[in-house]
């Protein structure tokens, strides 16, 4: 597309002992300081592919005139939990403390997450006091806090995905009450969770849209700007369909105008 440039493979940290690397997409006719926006892709902490993010919703909101940094984290073969929340909060450390060369603004650092990816940035949301899940991945004393969430098909409570057996890699064979309350999005929706959206397919087999919709309404109990999209027989890989990904985005940039101040931006139609 010629109205975005990009930038691939930038390195913005490590994770353990492996290199965290993103593709950067900015607007090609950006003249200030914009917010930024890291996104999560999904693939159950089995993979962690951020390519097909480009397509879907990266290219549409850096047209929008958003930076957009499509980022990675270990899954479940290369660590266990939570060395996948400390590689998103890698992620956001290293937007902040390059926010003048990338040109956004620090205060304005939105976190998307599509499934697994869409828990890790849930949990973005509301866990910016959680010192264990900072990580060492670089930067060391910058604030991991975000401006708001975005949640497409998301996890938001562990409760039982954590003890299946397929997840024990990950969270070990018997994990513990506080690490799973920890691990949940849903416990943190109080008054201090930041603004979110929420998306879910009311056919999902794999993540029922119940859950989200728990997670909707106790932050809207909390007093939470929160927005909920509900597509009516849609399973989990609804946002594979061009028509329903450009929905998705148009609704995260009328999103981004309502919770993240960014009247004095135009955005692109």
């Amino acid at each position: 597309m010629d109205n975005v440039i990009s930038e691939e493979n930038v390195l913005v940290g490590k994770g353990g002992s492996r290199d965290l690397r993103a593709d950067v997409i900015h607007p090609a006719d950006q003249t200030g300081i914009v917010p930024g926006i890291l996104l999560l892709p999904g693939g159950a902490f089995r993979n962690a592919d951020r390519a097909p993010l480009r397509e879907r919703y990266s290219l549409a909101l850096a047209a929008h005139g958003y930076v957009c940094v499509n980022a990675e984290y270990r899954v479940m073969d290369e660590a266990s939990w939570p060395a996948q929340i400390q590689d998103v909060k890698a992620n956001i450390r290293w937007m902040r403390a390059n926010s003048v060369s990338l040109r956004i603004d620090p205060s304005r650092i939105v976190v998307v997450g599509k499934s697994a990816g869409g828990l890790l940035a849930l949990l973005a949301g509301g866990s910016q006091h959680v010192q264990e899940f900072e990580g060492t991945g670089g930067n060391p004393g910058i604030s991991s806090e975000v401006a708001a969430v975005v949640g497409i098909s998301p996890v938001t409570d562990l409760s039982e995905r954590a003890r299946m057996p397929e997840f024990e890699p990950l969270f070990g064979p018997a994990p513990t009450e506080q690490l799973v309350t920890a691990g949940s999005p849903i416990s943190y929706a109080n008054e201090t969770y930041r603004p979110a959206l929420l998306f879910h397919g009311t056919s999902d087999t794999r993540v029922h849209h119940s859950a989200t919709m728990r997670m909707y309404d106790a932050l809207e109990r909390a007093g939470v700007p929160v927005d909920l999209h509900l597509y009516a027989g849609q399973d989990h890989f609804f946002d594979r369909e061009p028509h329903f990904y450009q929905a998705v985005t148009e609704a995260i940039n009328l999103f981004m105008v309502r919770y993240v101040a960014v009247q004095d931006m135009v955005a692109a139609s």
